[in-house]
């Protein structure tokens, strides 16, 4: 696989970013190709490493090697089906995937890993430009018919592989475009959304009907949806947002983050007005929660010209490097710099937010924070405790809440008479993602919780195989035993 020395001979190279100040004029990816000879060096990189770790750190079990090798060889075509082999959508996650393959990478162990998340982009752009990825409409069409709820990566995925097995599928989406939070949640300068476009136009001519405004359990019946289709995939999402149970949280001027960055979506699609977004615009933004939803935040604050961005993050700062208690080839929770935080931010790490506050006409002018610290005890939860006088007010005119979701509404579990987790998800196994009721599966976010888009594919993918299997007795989708993977 590769060159044999060429992890000796080649260094690590990633993709350049415009400079900051020239990126957030607008909202358009900034990210600057390697020549196609840096990536066949970053491809010979990749080891004859006897056992792939990669694989065990990628849920969707990606050939990464294999593609790898091809790179190196200029063998661009044959890469393109070898990743298409294990992913349907490589240019979803070789933009926005966290890559937890790259940390399990063997050489990773004492080197830079294998660049593996950039090459995968590149075999997909390379294939859609020479125009490799066409419509694969199956041979023979099945009587069976399935609807799958929700549009996102887990929904697309799974409806592909149906279509596939020769099934009559029919994507049911509530908002007004396909793409689930890819499209409504991924700022454009992360992924621009003809990517999603271009997907789906594929999709369409391989015969999948998609259906939006169409939000089962408010304007279309579950019932009758029960009743048209022979099976259900439910991939609508955990949606529930968490809130900050404090002093304030409905003052004008605290926001979701999710409803910031949709408005400003669709503000870039052309579909609502800049005067009707939330607009960070000479504001004084504090975005609290430190994960990738409060870093899309950041970055689209100082494009609308925030007069500061500030984040705040309850948990300790993490080391730049791999904890000692999370050794390789595990998923390390280190310190994240993203490409927004790079553009402007404060960073605040064991802070804790108390209270919201507000002028006379019930507008957020600031907000009171204390600093806490976490006490760790062998065999029991952590605790948090509050730093005696660490409070401090900070000038904000507007909050964005980056705390994540808690799970999947609960109108759809009610209307299809579903079982829901303790932690108001769907109740479903990775056995056969099948629900108490027969005939309705669940998979993605709304089965798992919150999680990552290459886990979305990934369920997705696997839910089809038990979807055609109780359709027609047997299936030969592919199946992948992920029992093993680290759950991040």
């Amino acid at each position: 696989m590769g060159k044999t020395t060429g992890f000796l001979e080649f260094e690590r190279q990633d993709e350049t970013y415009q400079a900051p100040k020239e990126r957030i004029k607008n909202y358009k990816e900034f990210t600057i190709p390697l020549e196609e000879s840096k990536l066949k060096d970053q491809g010979a990189r990749c080891m004859d490493c006897g056992i792939p770790f990669c694989h065990s750190g990628c849920p969707l079990g990606n050939l990464i090697p294999d593609f790898n090798d091809k790179v190196y060889k200029g063998k661009w075509k044959e890469a393109a089906e070898i990743l298409h082999s294990t992913n349907n959508f490589p240019e979803f996650t070789g933009r926005l995937c966290p890559a937890p393959c790259e940390e399990a990478c063997v050489l990773g162990i004492n080197e830079d890993p294998v660049s593996i998340e950039n090459i995968e982009k590149n075999i997909v752009e390379t294939a859609f430009t020479e125009g490799w990825i066409t419509a694969q409409p199956p041979k023979v069409r099945t009587d069976k018919t399935v609807a799958v709820i929700g549009s996102g990566p887990a929904g697309l995925a799974a409806a592909q592989q149906l279509n596939r097995a020769g099934h009559t599928v029919t994507v049911f989406e509530r908002d007004h475009k396909v793409g689930g939070l890819l499209r409504y949640g991924i700022p454009d300068f992360k992924m621009e959304k003809n990517v999603i476009d271009r997907r789906i136009d594929v999709l369409k001519e391989e015969g999948i009907v998609f259906k939006t405004n169409a939000h089962v359990g408010k304007n279309i019946d579950a019932k009758q949806i029960k009743a048209d289709f022979d099976a259900v995939v439910l991939c609508g999402g955990a949606t529930v947002k968490r809130n900050i149970p404090i002093p304030g949280a409905d003052l004008e001027g605290v926001h979701q983050a999710m409803e910031f960055l949709k408005l400003n979506n669709q503000h870039v699609d052309g579909l609502v007005d800049f005067k009707d977004i939330l607009s960070a615009e000479n504001k004084n933004v504090i975005v609290i929660g430190g994960g990738d939803t409060g870093s899309d935040c950041i970055g689209t604050s100082n494009r609308h010209g925030a007069k500061s961005v500030t984040n705040f993050e309850i948990l300790t700062k993490p080391t730049e490097g791999r904890p000692a208690n999370q050794p390789w080839p595990y998923w390390p929770m280190k310190l994240k710099t993203t490409s927004s935080h790079q553009e402007g931010v404060e960073r605040f790490f064991s802070i804790s937010t108390k209270e919201f506050i507000g002028d006379a006409k019930g507008k957020l002018k600031a907000l009171k924070t204390v600093e806490v610290e976490w006490i760790f005890r062998e065999g029991e939860r952590p605790e948090l405790k509050e730093v005696p006088n660490s409070e401090k007010l900070w000038d904000c005119d507007l909050a964005l809440l980056a705390l994540g979701f808690t799970g999947a509404e609960k109108t759809l579990a009610d209307q299809f008479g579903l079982e829901m987790d303790f932690r108001t998800n769907i109740k479903a196994t990775t056995k056969d993602y099948v629900t108490n009721v027969p005939g309705i599966f669940a998979a993605g976010d709304m089965r798992r919780g919150q999680s990552l888009i290459v886990w979305a594919i990934s369920e997705g993918r696997q839910a089809a195989h038990h979807v055609d299997t109780y359709l027609m007795g047997a299936s030969e989708l592919p199946l992948k035993d992920d029992s093993d993977l680290p759950r991040i």
